[in-house]
């Protein structure tokens, strides 16, 4: 087989073949694809995007603000909502499904070399094998910047192959324990691993204090520049929230750092023209319908404060999934008082919370709780209770909105 064999839907079904290996941390593997494939990542400059809040969105701005400084400019993007090709941006664009498909091809073979040379069990993952087919697409496609947005953590996650000039630590939370530690310290420690010698921190404006002190003592240890976003960015924004407020500051204060000084045109046109797919985007009208990928407690409390500003008085109807790590009683009660219903459902994918047992974390004496574990038939219900003039939320994890961005039917996507 060749690399122009392949179709994007035969790359996308090995893709989803392999998460039956999990989730494999350690950076062995992806040495081994990198050497393989000729070092793609290190072909284009980079900006390295950790944190738990805010990654994907910083991730496409950051991208949109350098290519709208003359340079070309891609972005790696996790997780995807229809197609693995999403999570490869180039020139602003979801990169072509033949592209897409050449790389992953590639990264097969090359996959198949690494893995034959493993003395032990582990085989290359599924995020690892994307991480790949991403650097190897970015670097055919002639970028000269890329923006690569991590996975989970830092320090053992696929994407830390790289030599990057600009580091971004968006925000901290509570997340992964299981994987990266049970204390902010530990998380911050874990994110912070990917700091490079001599480069630039860029931290958000809110940062947890004890991951600013963190932050601070890693940066003092490796001669690196820290540089701490504002609160706002003072342009006009496409995307909705305040929250892309502050991710758009940390953003600009990423090119600037890779690029020097900044045209205050070129960052107001990215401003303008980024979407940022599934994070408080409308996707439909009457009644307004708005999705927005939040998926812990952190994310779902800065959800929580843009909302009521959008609303302008009409009711609101949450249609919300989350998943088992989550607080979802945490989640569910800083969204509960903005609504007037609440459609508990249950997304497509093995570690959602059943919608039946998601009520539970409901509180009470908040709004109307409804069940109702099919996703689609959710919406359509929380659509039906707002009415024309009512609000609709689709929140509570991205999977959810992969699963209704699908028709009904439709073969579930990727689980990790």
């Amino acid at each position: 087989m060749t690399a122009t064999d392949w179709t994007l839907a035969e790359a996308e079904d090995w893709l989803l073949g392999l998460e039956l290996f999990g989730m494999t941390f350690g950076l062995e593997r992806m040495h081994g694809l990198m050497a393989d494939l000729g070092q793609p990542q290190r072909r284009f400059r980079s900006v390295h995007v950790v944190g738990s809040n805010g990654k994907s969105s910083t991730t496409r701005m950051i991208a949109a603000i350098v290519e709208q400084h003359g340079i070309r400019a891609g972005a790696f993007l996790s997780p995807h909502l229809v197609s693995f090709a999403e999570r490869v941006l180039v020139a602003g664009q979801d990169l072509d499904g033949a592209a897409f498909a050449a790389s992953a091809a590639r990264v097969r073979a090359a996959a198949a070399r690494v893995d034959a040379a493993q003395t032990g069990p582990e085989r290359v993952t599924q995020f690892e094998a994307v991480t790949a087919t991403a650097y190897d697409a970015l670097a055919s496609a002639g970028v000269e910047v890329g923006a690569i947005e991590a996975g989970l953590g830092g320090r053992h996650d696929a994407t830390n192959v790289l030599s990057s000039e600009v580091q971004v630590l968006t925000s901290i939370g509570l997340e992964h324990t299981q994987w990266l530690g049970s204390t902010i310290e530990a998380i911050a420690a874990e994110k912070l691993a990917v700091v490079q010698p001599e480069a630039t921190l860029i931290i958000g404006h809110d940062l947890h204090p004890v991951a600013l002190a963190a932050a601070e003592r890693t940066c003092a240890e490796m001669g690196t520049r820290l540089v701490v976003a504002p609160a706002d960015a003072g342009v006009d924004l496409l995307a909705l929230g305040a929250f892309q407020r502050a991710n758009f500051a940390v953003a600009r204060e990423a090119a600037r750092a890779l690029l020097g000084d900044l045209d205050d045109a070129a960052v107001a046109r990215a401003a303008a023209r980024t979407v940022v797919p599934g994070r408080f985007e409308v996707v439909a009208q009457d009644p307004v319908t708005v999705f927005d990928g939040a998926h812990n407690p952190d994310g779902i409390r800065a959800l929580a404060a843009a909302v009521p500003a959008f609303l302008a008085g009409r009711s609101l109807v949450a249609c919300v999934s989350v998943l088992q790590d989550k607080d979802a009683a945490e989640m569910l009660g800083d969204l509960a008082p903005l609504c007037s219903a609440l459609v508990l459902t249950t997304a497509r994918n093995p570690r959602a919370v059943p919608a039946a047992e998601l009520a539970g974390d409901a509180p009470a004496g908040g709004p109307a709780v409804h069940v109702e574990p099919d996703p689609h038939a959710a919406l359509a219900l929380a659509r039906e209770i707002a009415g024309d003039e009512g609000v609709v939320l689709a929140t509570g994890s991205l999977y959810l909105l992969a699963d209704l961005l699908r028709p009904p039917g439709a073969p579930r996507g990727s689980t990790l």
